[in-house]
């Protein structure tokens, strides 16, 4: 059985550590906010300006003004600071994000992402994804495994427009777990989804991979 969307988001939450500063994108990267483990200090980066966001509100405890970078309303923290977009970039341009979680279109196995637009279809926003794949320390994709028509979206090569080229460290799909070596090592299978099996897993993916799972 194929990984919900917040199983998902909690394999990500592993790749968290302590004292981290962390970009979450939009969609299944955003419910990792709800599930930094217990004890553990993680400080998350908006790009719209905030750093230190607390997590998703209760139920008619919302304040419109709080928003992420998904326009989705959160909460802040005693220790929450706000500040102006051209800082916020300035903290990813600088290095001084740890790691991203984002979305992705499609991923191709030499690390390239594709997240930001379809040729055609209309762009609310371009974001700044394009920043943080070229700032952030490590970069880990979450997306399902297979588009709507069951075509994979890990490719061989990203047939749409790239947000980044060899950018991508981690990518966690419904059905596995992919390591990628930016300098041209490859990928290589170290996880699979509950109940997914290794043939499932190949019969639904276009990029070549190496198999390296835990005996």
């Amino acid at each position: 059985m194929a990984w919900t969307r917040d199983q998902m988001a909690a394999r990500a939450a592993k790749e968290l550590r302590d004292g981290f500063y962390v970009n979450l994108g939009i969609g299944i990267p955003t419910l990792v906010a709800n599930m930094i483990p217990a004890g553990m200090t993680v400080t998350l980066q908006s790009e719209n300006g905030m750093l230190g966001m607390g997590p998703f509100p209760y139920e008619g405890e919302e304040d419109a003004d709080l928003i992420n970078a998904g326009k989705q309303t959160i909460t802040d923290l005693p220790q929450t600071s706000y500040f102006s977009s051209a800082d916020s970039f300035g903290m990813i341009r600088g290095g001084h994000i740890n790691l991203s979680i984002l979305g992705g279109m499609e991923v191709a196995a030499n690390g390239d992402l594709a997240n930001w637009m379809v040729p055609g279809k209309m762009i609310k926003g371009m974001g700044g994804a394009m920043d943080l794949v070229a700032g952030v320390k490590r970069v880990v994709v979450v997306m399902d495994h297979c588009d709507k028509s069951g075509a994979s979206k890990f490719k061989a090569e990203c047939s749409l427009p790239l947000t980044g080229k060899g950018v991508v460290d981690l990518l966690i799909t419904d059905l596995a777990v992919f390591e990628i070596d930016r300098k041209g090592g490859g990928a290589r299978l170290i996880e699979l989804a509950d109940g997914v099996s290794l043939g499932e897993v190949k019969g639904k993916t276009e990029a070549a991979f190496e198999v390296s799972l835990a005996a």
